[in-house]
């Protein structure tokens, strides 16, 4: 048996750029960081953060021109692998995510967008508290 199939959730680096084929199939290409943060032998906290390059054709493509930097998104495809030889003549090889689903998880927020869970909140004395306490049917 084999399998290539790969889940990822992260934040794209920048707005999707759509090219097309010469079939007119548009292609869409993007790059999107996910890390995670562990701590060290030293016990420092650390922070690692991988980068993907997704290729998204068709209707994919079409819906992510949409989407815009710092955008949180999920996406679930296969992992190819690609060698080529540029013009320098150095053999290199890309990974990407060929996408077959994509997902917009969460809209950057900006500091103007702050939710309002995040407001201050005024501290109750244990006298509000209990006055409080009294005004709710028990």
């Amino acid at each position: 048996m084999q399998k290539n199939r790969i889940e990822l959730a992260g934040y794209l680096a920048d707005k999707p750029q759509v090219r097309y084929m010469p079939s007119g199939m548009p292609v869409a290409n993007v790059r999107m960081a996910e890390g995670y943060r562990y701590t060290d032998r030293n016990n420092q906290s650390q922070e690692h953060t991988n980068w993907h390059n997704l290729v998204l054709y068709g209707d994919l493509a079409d819906i992510a021109v949409t989407y815009e930097k710092g955008e949180n998104i999920f996406v679930e495809g296969t992992l190819q692998t690609r060698k080529f030889t540029p013009k320098d003549g150095s053999p290199r090889t890309i990974y990407e995510i060929i996408t077959r689903s994509v997902y917009l998880i969460a809209k950057p927020r900006t500091t103007k967008e702050a939710p309002e869970d995040n407001a201050p909140q005024m501290e109750q004395t244990s006298k509000e508290v209990e006055s409080d306490a009294a005004v709710w049917p028990s």
